[in-house]
């Protein structure tokens, strides 16, 4: 790549670091036909492999694949990537719908935050509804409308806005009510928004994962770099897939001549482009719209190319040799391959809880509130019966509290007794 008038990249980056170890100085110039390396039907070879051999360049450093065919007119280093072949697409042609892609929309705590809203908000409808007078006015003899179960029912069927009966006629189980009823519309408006997004109506819905689902189909077309190391691997196999592969690329004239052309084929969506997985990786890193399928076949390495009995070769490969044991090779790849794209720049962002705290403070307001105005209006009921039955406010306050939270089974029992009492009097 470069940088103003200069070069830079990873190679640029290794280069000064391997005639630091061995002691060379040099100059870089460019390959004339922006060729690798691949010989002709008449035994020539092209690119930097053949400026090597021809002894216009005392050494080719590139992403030059260590081959067999390679090393029989050039020496070659050990290597100082490894590398191998696979596949890369545009998104939404490469992710297939997963069984719980409907969860995708909200991150799990955001789920979870409101699983506890949910249960929080059944809580307070039942006990709001035992302690206002005005929901329950008889404990002695009734059975509260609102049990937990019944409030549980209740606030799904308002999360799913269906609605379920009876509801509350206290103004407090209302204001409770209407909290939830708004925290439900803006969760499920947020939750259908972000569901649009991560399912774009564009998406192929065709899920490429490696090389067999790619044979297997006939909606993607695909191809590689024209004249490469990948068209000869699969060029030469054995393998029943990678044949067809290799069969389909020469019958469609998919072929690219670029990698730069096969990576804007992508980008434009409805083609894999086949290179090699160290290359795809950069431009992943580089452009945010594509994925790499998570297949790599035919590992090979990446070396520096000499003439045939270069004394360079030697020192070359104990440098590469000591620069992977220090880690700079690591550091370098690490350095160069960074991702310019944001985390899920090109996929819809799960909804984080963060976004939702206004309403889960809305919720919690409208809970609190209707809490309140329960104990006032139980409060209020007391008062007024304290003063005729001449008992103070505090023991009424304490009695009908108790009344009110017996559980459901003694209530139910002394209603039972009353009705068979009527009925024995009959």
């Amino acid at each position: 790549m470069y940088k103003g008038s200069q070069l830079e990249g990873f190679c640029m980056d290794l280069l000064s670091e391997v005639a630091k170890k061995v002691d060379f100085r040099y100059k870089v110039h460019l390959v004339k036909d922006a060729s690798y390396g691949r010989q002709d039907d008449n035994g020539h070879w092209n690119g930097m492999v053949g400026e090597v051999v021809r002894g216009e360049a005392d050494l080719a450093i590139a992403p030059l694949t260590l081959t067999a065919a390679r090393e029989q007119v050039v020496a070659m280093t050990k290597p100082f990537m490894q590398t191998g072949i696979s596949i890369l697409l545009k998104k939404d042609i490469s992710e297939g719908m997963g069984f719980f892609d409907f969860l995708t929309p909200f991150s799990a705590e955001t789920w979870a935050g409101i699983i506890i809203a949910y249960l929080a908000t059944a809580a307070c409808i039942s006990i709001v509804a035992r302690v206002s007078p005005s929901e329950w006015s008889q404990p002695q003899s009734e059975r509260s409308t609102f049990s937990f179960a019944h409030s549980l029912w209740y606030a799904i069927g308002a999360l799913t806005l269906q609605g379920a009966g009876p509801h509350p006629r206290a103004l407090s189980g209302r204001v409770v009510c209407c909290s939830w009823w708004l925290f439900a519309v803006v969760i499920l408006a947020c939750y259908f928004s972000n569901l649009s997004l991560s399912k774009s109506p564009e998406s192929t819905q065709l899920s490429v994962k490696g090389f067999e689902d790619l044979a297997n189909q006939n909606v993607i077309e695909y191809g590689c770099l024209s004249a490469s190391s990948t068209l000869a691997f699969f060029k030469n196999s054995d393998n029943p897939v990678y044949r067809r592969i290799y069969e389909h690329m020469e019958r469609s004239k998919s072929l690219v001549l670029s990698m730069d052309e096969g990576i804007q084929r992508a980008k434009e969506g409805n083609f894999a482009f086949i290179g090699e997985s160290v290359s795809l990786d950069l431009a992943v890193a580089r452009h945010c719209d594509l994925v790499r399928a998570h297949e790599v076949v035919g590992m090979r390495g990446y070396s520096i190319a000499a003439a045939l009995g270069s004394p360079f070769i030697k020192n070359l490969s104990v440098a590469i040799l000591q620069l992977n044991e220090a880690g700079k090779l690591a550091y370098l790849q690490s350095k160069w391959w960074a991702s310019s794209c944001m985390a899920d720049k090109a996929k819809a962002a799960a909804a984080q809880p963060h976004g939702f705290k206004g309403m889960f403070v809305v919720l919690a307001l409208g809970l609190t509130l209707g809490t309140l105005l329960a104990i006032l209006e139980l409060a209020s009921r007391s008062r007024s019966s304290a003063a005729e039955q001449k008992k103070s406010f505090c023991r009424v306050l304490t009695e009908e509290l108790s009344l009110r939270f017996r559980s459901s089974n003694r209530a139910t029992k002394r209603t039972q007794e009353s009705v068979d009492k009527e009925t024995e009097k009959a």
